[in-house]
């Protein structure tokens, strides 16, 4: 089936249909014993940030606690941010407006898969036709969110990167994988490229994002690579779109069932008493026993272009990463102008012209999933808003215009 035949909804805000819910990787963790008397027992104190983090993007990114220049005029920041980490980017300058712990190592949820995407997706043929076989489903993992590949069947490229986007598919990405030389290699590949993108917090161990003990990236380095995969016609395309006709069954002498899926980005759908947001253009959200909720997202307004991520807020429940990002959306668009950046989005290794400033460090020998890991060192497919309507647009209205930062273009400035 070709890529042409896949139809793409475009959905009025007024009329959204609420997306199923995304079930997370690992079931919920149980509600803690009672302590003592029938009281509920403490919760547990939450982890501090490391005192010492990476200064890639500039110095201010590399220290604890929220990092912000009000000029006369900007706005406050939101008042009860409770999420572990978060970073407020403009998308085409790479200027960063604010951002609280931003090179913290969490886990990073499904949002790996926008790093698993920005590498994959080149090298595969939107419009190859492949064979499941049974071997490429058995190492998705137990509880992962899932598309509805089934082995035997036979999917475009295009129906699996829809879904890995909309449903988070993780039997998606195992195929994917797969048509890619493997798991091993995936992985591989998906460290080199964080390397040559200087998102130096990421240690990719599975391709989906599935929970494992260090597998970790920082909202710096997710907001790097999301800036990246936006340049990419078809990652604006999956990443923006709301809901899709998926294969399913086909059977000899009958034309091949489809169904619905619906993007689990409850920005972009509604789903869960969400307001959709206006001018929202993806780009991917994820959630995890071991990572709580995490959310990167690209919006758009007038000529304002942001990203926003968003990991682990400490309340609220699932909604809470999606109603954090869109309070840091309206901040954003608000303070552009207002704010002296505390730092930048870096350029690619590949990209540095100059010999101005020092080469990141790597922190591959350090990596570690526990949110207080103090020994962490060292250095659209967009969404058109027009009358009220939310409109899918193929194609990719949403496109970031990368304007490396002035002056020193290595991970460390002083």
């Amino acid at each position: 089936m070709s890529a042409k035949k896949t139809a793409l909804t475009v959905l009025s805000a007024a009329l959204l249909v609420p997306a199923m819910i995304v079930s997370p990787a690992h079931a919920a963790p149980a509600p803690p014993a009672a302590g003592g008397k029938g009281r509920p027992a403490k919760a547990p104190a939450a982890p501090a940030p490391p005192a010492s983090m990476s200064t890639v993007g500039g110095t201010r990114l590399g220290q604890p606690g929220t990092q912000v220049n009000l000029l006369p005029g900007a706005p406050a920041l939101p008042a009860n941010l409770t999420g572990r980490s978060w970073i407020v980017a403009d998308a085409e300058t790479g200027e960063v407006l604010a951002a609280h712990n931003a090179h913290w190592r969490l886990p990073p949820a499904s949002t790996m898969k926008m790093l698993f995407a920005d590498t994959v997706l080149p090298s595969l043929p939107k419009d190859q036709v492949h064979r499941v076989s049974e071997q490429e489903m058995s190492g998705v993992g137990a509880g992962s969110s899932l598309v509805g590949v089934k082995e035997d069947e036979e999917y475009t490229v295009h129906d699996l990167w829809l879904g890995v986007f909309l449903r988070s598919g993780n039997d998606a990405v195992h195929v994917l994988s797969a048509m890619n030389g493997g798991i091993d290699k995936t992985v591989k590949d998906m460290q080199a490229h964080a390397e040559e993108l200087q998102a130096l917090d990421t240690h990719v161990i599975s391709p989906d994002g599935y929970d494992a003990p260090e597998q970790v990236s920082s909202a710096y380095d997710l907001t790097l690579i999301a800036r990246s995969g936006l340049q990419k016609q078809d990652f604006r395309e999956y990443c923006g779109t709301v809901s899709a006709r998926f294969p399913g069954k086909q059977e000899a002498g009958r034309p091949r069932d489809f169904f619905e899926i619906q993007n689990t980005n409850r920005l972009m759908t509604g789903a869960g008493g969400i307001t959709p947001y206006k001018g929202i253009a993806g780009v991917k959200n994820g959630n995890t026993t071991m990572a709580g909720s995490t959310f990167t997202g690209a919006a758009q307004r007038g000529d304002k272009k942001l990203l926003v991520t968003v990991m682990n807020p400490d309340t609220g429940g699932v909604n809470s990463v999606y109603e954090e990002t869109a309070e840091l959306f309206d901040w954003g668009f608000a303070a552009v102008g207002k704010v002296k950046p505390v730092g930048e989005l870096v350029p690619p290794k590949s990209a540095d012209t100059t010999s101005l400033g020092s080469p990141a460090k790597s922190h591959e020998s350090d990596a570690s999933a526990n949110g207080d890991d103090s020994g962490s060192s060292g250095v659209g497919t967009a969404v058109g808003i027009a009358g009220g309507a939310l409109a899918v647009l193929a194609g990719g209205a949403f496109v970031v215009n990368r304007r490396w930062p002035r002056g020193g273009r290595r991970g460390q400035r002083g």
